[in-house]
Parts: structure tokens; C-alpha cells; sequence
């Protein structure tokens, strides 16, 4: 249910309106030319300045300190031209299958016939706001010089940054982080990224901005960078839309922006950070199974090898077996057969049909098995990107029907193309399309491997991220790089929203270097599947090519699946050192101020114990008991460091923990 309230704004001879609520402590109020939005964590005050609002305060309710904006331009900006016919509307969302009740403040006006529409995301008790912009119309206006999502402007001198800049495409990149890390300065800096963090040094006031678009180098728009920084001036810019973009009866998405209130310290700014990432979308746990991790593509898929592929599957603990490429009847680039090709899809007819000589009973066999063993099917999915997805409406059809006939609510999106506002629209049409006549059900895997695709921040409302494809066929799969990957993301991004691949540790040892210490053959099998448990875990494997002892990570995968809600229900954050195959290292997850978890790797170092920098203060007392892998319980005192010390007995072992602070 969606409720509404509208404010028409004919003249600035404003009188006294009382705020309007729209969940526990979300509010908006217009007074006279003052619009004051927030919740019990943060507040916004803007200048309403004819709907071309102007941030004049930010404030950390929680604190109650405040930072004063001194700069007089609009906080967004698009053209010169100023808005006409401004309205405030306040709308309640309820509450959803994957998302909180949460409030929008909207403000629409007219540039000219340009329509603008700004909706400022609020979630209660989440001290952050996000805003969407969206354009329709007909462009008759100069685009600005320097379009403006967002911006802020505090006055003073001594604000220390970090720009942090992301990197998908996986199969390029095995860095996934970057961090620039500066002291703002008078004269203006341009930056790539996708998170601003920033404190002033001399107030300890911080914040935080997100913007919401794919990876730097993947986005759309001429605008040369994400970031322009100066002295307490941040602007978020490169919107991500050109006036050829704009279409007369149907809204464009610009790129978005959230901005947030943090502490003195690393723990409030990454607590910040993090309740607004998780309460934009809730979590489905699995464990995953896809087979294409062993290179067997397309060859083997069929009715006979699925039904002996879910037996084994359900023996090792997985709950969703995907099928990757190779269902169809067409046959993809990947295929192991000659001509296959994405080309025109559309006019090849039964491509995406059910294929009738692999599975000549359709896909219900397999379906029921799955269900009587406790798991789900899921299938793999590749939208037609020719002529920048225009047959979404058709593509979209495809996965209702597959969810409609057989109940298929996963699906793996995968060879995205995204070079331009319109194939970015047409995806989220089609995503769209499907959440809307399956009630929502559909859960997305956005496949970010390669090519120009969504990224860690933009589309993440449909469902997690798979985040790599490594394999051992191209000696390419090391287990501590899989968790240096995602031990980085983890201290900017929710890690339990990644599907982490772990594969047979058994095959192509050949493939890698004589003396290669760090070859996933050296590694115990419980250690290769834990080195996920952060995240989802992906096993990217065929079953069939396990040895017959390699099941018993089957009782360590449904004891992790039995753990993981109250695992991936804290913020889970980085803990130790960066893995590097030699390393004390791991992830904290903190359900709250005196609980929560530890997952610990001890790699291949020579000490037995070891000292792990953690995310508690400095002279507590905790309580850790010994839940998963190898660890015993033990008691500690957190050190003046934020360290504690924790033993494993073996090399390449690891432990999770249940703590408690006494």
C-alpha cells in the first residue's frame, strides 16, 4: 500500500505545516521556506528555494551535532533555468517482501518541459537519506556545465577524506578496492568512486556519500568524474544521463546518491554505512551450486546428469541448484557445440524454450527431485543486448513463464551489455516487469564478471551479486585471494549479499606451478568452502567430480546455512590482517554493542596464536564460544590495540565464533 500527501506550493506566503509521518520517526515538514526531512538518526534542513532545494544543515540526531552548508547553488543541478510549479508530496511505502516500510519526500517541478521528480529515501532509524532523480519530458533546456546529483558545502578547512573507488568486471580485475585517502584543500580535486568518506578533524563530525551508479569506469554520461572535492565542498556528480536519454511519457533514472551521519571513529562511519545497506533490501541465504566452475559448459547438462547431480548436491548441504547455460534449446557463444551465437535471438523462435532432446520431460522432473530433497532450481539467463535491450518486455516473459510453469524463482543474469541510458532502462524495465506479476518473488543473481554491468551499488534492490568466476582449469583459483576479495569489499559493501565461489580443490593440480604453496590442493576442503562463509557460498563445481570424501563439508555447509540469519543479520566487517596466504585475518559480524560473531582463518603462518585486530574497545572482557571448524571456546581481553588473541592448532584452519562482552 502506498499512502499519499501533497503539498501545492503556489507562493513562498507559507504558514505553519505540521510534520507528516510516514513510519515510526520519519517525517517531513515544509516551514514557510524551510523543509526539514529526517528520522530519529538523522536530519536534512534545506533552504526550499522554489523547489530547487539547498542543503542549509545536516545534523546527527543521535549526537546532536550539526553541520552548518554554506553554498548558495541548488543541490542538484541540471540547467540553468530555474524551476517552475514545485510540490512536496510525502508517500508511505509498506512494507514488502524484501524491504522495510520506509517514507519518500518527493519534490517535483517543471524546467522548462522537462519534469523533475526527487525522491528522498527515509528508513527508520538509519542515519542516512537517499535520493533518485528522475527526467521525463521534452528536453528544451541547456544542460549545465557541471550536472550535480548531490552536494554539500561545510565551512571548514579540515575535513580528512577517503574516496573509494570499486572495480567489477572480475574476470579483468583481482583488486575489487581502491582507496584514495586525502585532506580536502582549497583548490578543487576530481576523484573517481562510488563512496566518499569524510571527518572534520578538528569538529570529529563525519558523513558519508554513496552514489548509487555501477563502477566508475562502467558508467554512461561524458562527465569526466564521480567526485569534485573542495575544502568541505563534495559534490556528486556525472549523473549518468544525456538530453538524448530523455523520453516524453516515461521516467529516467539518474544516478542516485545517500548521505549519511557518522562518529569520530572507523566503527561509527562503517556502522553508518552499513544499516543503510542493509536495510535497503533483506537477505535470502543459500548455498549455491552451479556447475559450470568445472568447464564442462554446456556438454554434459541434461535430464539424467541433473537428477545425479542434486543427490550428490544434497549430500554436500546445497539449497539452490543452478543450472548455467545449456538449459535452452539455442545454443550461446559458450556452448561446446559449433554456431552458437546471441545474435538476433528473437527471430531464432524456440531459443529459449525448454530444450526438448536434454530435457524431454520439460524441466519438472528435476524440479520436483529438488523439492523432495529440500532444494530449488535455479536457472542461468542471458538478456537479449542487441539493439540496447530492446526486446526486455520478451525477455522478461521468458522468466514469468519459467516461474509460472515450474516454480523457478532464481535466476543467474549474465553477458550484460550496458553501454547506455537505454540498455540500463530496458534492464530495469525487465526486472521490474518480473518482480511486479510474480509478486515479487524473483530472486536476481547480477552476474558482474565481465563487460559493462551494474556493479556493488546500482541495481541492488533485485537480489545478490555474483561476484567472480575463477577456475582451476586456467590455474587462476587461489583460496586466499577469493578471501582477500572479499575481505576488502566487506569494509564498504554487505558482503552477505555476494555469492563467493569455492571450488574442488582436487582438480587440474597439474595446471599450477611446482612449488606453489598456495595451490587450493593444499588446502583441507572445509577451509576452501569457509573461506565464503562471509558471504553466500557458491559451490562451482560439478558434485560428480568430487571424491567420495569430500562430502563430509556437507555437515559444515547445513551447520553454516542453519547459522547464517544470525550471522548475516549483524554488520559484517573486516578483522585482522588483509589475507595474503600468510596471514591471521577474518570478519567480525556485530549484531549489537555485546554481541556477535567471529569467523577466523588461521593461514599458513607458523604461530599457533595470533593477535586480530577487532572492531570492539579496548579493555573489554568477551566470551567466545567455539560454534564451527576448529576453535575451542576461550575467554579474552580486548588489548589498548582492539586486539584479542585467538589459537588454532593447525595451519590453513579456521574457526566462527559466538562472542558475548561481559
Amino acid at each position: 500500500m502506498i499512502k499519499r500527501i501533497t503539498f501545492a506550493l503556489v507562493s513562498l506566503l507559507w504558514a505553519s505545516i505540521e510534520s507528516i509521518s510516514a513510519t515510526t520517526t520519519c517525517y517531513a515538514r515544509l516551514e514557510a521556506d524551510t523543509l526539514r526531512i529526517g528520522n530519529s538518526r538523522i536530519e536534512r534542513v534545506f533552504a526550499w528555494n522554489g523547489g530547487a532545494v539547498r542543503t542549509v544543515e545536516l545534523k546527527d540526531c543521535s549526537t546532536g551535532k550539526t553541520m552548518q552548508s554554506v553554498y548558495d547553488l541548488p543541490d542538484f543541478v541540471l540547467a540553468k533555468e530555474a524551476p517552475e510549479n514545485a510540490r512536496l508530496e510525502v508517500i508511505q511505502v509498506a512494507e514488502s517482501k524484501w524491504a522495510p516500510e520506509y517514507m519518500i519526500a518527493r519534490i517535483t517541478y517543471n524546467i522548462g518541459k522537462v519534469q523533475v521528480r526527487r525522491d528522498y529515501r527515509l528508513y527508520d532509524d538509519v542515519p542516512a537519506i537517499a535520493v533518485d532523480t528522475y527526467l521525463k519530458g521534452e528536453w528544451d533546456i541547456t544542460l549545465a556545465e557541471r550536472p550535480i546529483v548531490d552536494q554539500i558545502c561545510i565551512k571548514s578547512r579540515a575535513f580528512h577524506c577517503n574516496i573509494v573507488e570499486f572495480h567489477d568486471s572480475t574476470d579483468v580485475h583481482n583488486t575489487f578496492v581502491e582507496e584514495h585517502k586525502f585532506i580536502s584543500y582549497h583548490h578543487e580535486k576530481k576523484w573517481n568512486g562510488n563512496l566518499l568518506l569524510a571527518r572534520d578533524h578538528i569538529t570529529g563530525n563525519g558523513l558519508f556519500i554513496l552514489k548509487e551508479a555501477p563502477c566508475s569506469e562502467m558508467q554512461v554520461g561524458t562527465f569526466p568524474c564521480d567526485f569534485i572535492t573542495r575544502n568541505g565542498r563534495f559534490q556528486v556528480t556525472r549523473i549518468g544521463f544525456e538530453p538524448e536519454d530523455l523520453l516524453p511519457d516515461q521516467w529516467t533514472r539518474l544516478y542516485g546518491s545517500v548521505m549519511g551521519v557518522t562518529g569520530r571513529d572507523n566503527l561509527s562511519e562503517a556502522l553508518a554505512l552499513r544499516a543503510y545497506q542493509k536495510t535497503a533490501r533483506r537477505q535470502v541465504d543459500m548455498v549455491m551450486m552451479n556447475t559450470w566452475g568445472d568447464r564442462g559448459q554446456d556438454g554434459r547438462v541434461c535430464e539424467a546428469f541433473c537428477m545425479q547431480e542434486l543427490d550428490k548436491a544434497a549430500r554436500l548441504g546445497v539449497t539452490i541448484y543452478q543450472i548455467d547455460d545449456g538449459w535452452q534449446a539455442g545454443k550461446s557463444p559458450a556452448s561446446v557445440m559449433e554456431g552458437g551465437s546471441f545474435t538476433d535471438i528473437w527471430k531464432k523462435g524456440n531459443y529459449w524454450d525448454v530444450d526438448p532432446v536434454k530435457f524431454p520431460n520439460g524441466l519438472s522432473p528435476i524440479v520436483e527431485k529438488a523439492e523432495t530433497l529440500g532444494m530449488e532450481i535455479g536457472l542461468w539467463f542471458n538478456p537479449s543486448v542487441q539493439d540496447e535491450l530492446a526486446d526486455w518486455e520478451k525477455d522478461a516473459a521468458v522468466l514469468v513463464n519459467l516461474y509460472k510453469k515450474y516454480g523457478i524463482r532464481i535466476f543467474k543474469i549474465d553477458g550484460l551489455i550496458l553501454p547506455t541510458k537505454k540498455a540500463e532502462r530496458n534492464l530495469r524495465s525487465m526486472l521490474d516487469r518480473v518482480r511486479q506479476v510474480t509478486d515479487d518473488e524473483v530472486i536476481i543473481n547480477m552476474d558482474i564478471t565481465n563487460g559493462r554491468r551494474v556493479g556493488y551499488h546500482w541495481f541492488t534492490e533485485y537480489g545478490n551479486i555474483f561476484m567472480e568466476n575463477r577456475y582451476t582449469d586456467w590455474g587462476n583459483y587461489y583460496p586466499y585471494k577469493t578471501l582477500r576479495n572479499i575481505w576488502q569489499l566487506s569494509r564498504y559493501t554487505a558482503p552477505e549479499r555476494f555469492q563467493v565461489e569455492f571450488l574442488n580443490p582436487w582438480r587440474n593440480s597439474d595446471k599450477y606451478y611446482e612449488g606453489d604453496i598456495f595451490t587450493p590442493s593444499s588446502y583441507s576442503f572445509d577451509f576452501v568452502a569457509a573461506t565464503s562463509f562471509a558471504a553466500q557460498p557458491l559451490a562451482w563445481m560439478e558434485a560428480s567430480n568430487l571424491p567420495e570424501h569430500a562430502y563430509y563439508v556437507g555437515d559444515l555447509l547445513k551447520q553454516w546455512y542453519a547459522l547464517a540469519p544470525d550471522l548475516h543479520a549483524g554488520a559484517i566487517l573486516p578483522i585482522g590482517q588483509e589475507p595474503s596466504g600468510r596471514s591471521w585475518t577474518g570478519f567480525q559480524s556485530i549484531t549489537d554493542s555485546n554481541h556477535g560473531y567471529f569467523i577466523v582463518y588461521r593461514e599458513l603462518t607458523p604461530d599457533a596464536s595470533g593477535l586480530i585486530k577487532t572492531w570492539l574497545p579496548a579493555g573489554a572482557k568477551i566470551k567466545c564460544k567455539a560454534l564451527m571448524g576448529h576453535g575451542t571456546d576461550f575467554g579474552a581481553k580486548v588489548d589498548p590495540d582492539g586486539r584479542i588473541k585467538v589459537n588454532l592448532k593447525e595451519p590453513n584452519s579456521f574457526a566462527i565464533y559466538e562472542y558475548s562482552v561481559k
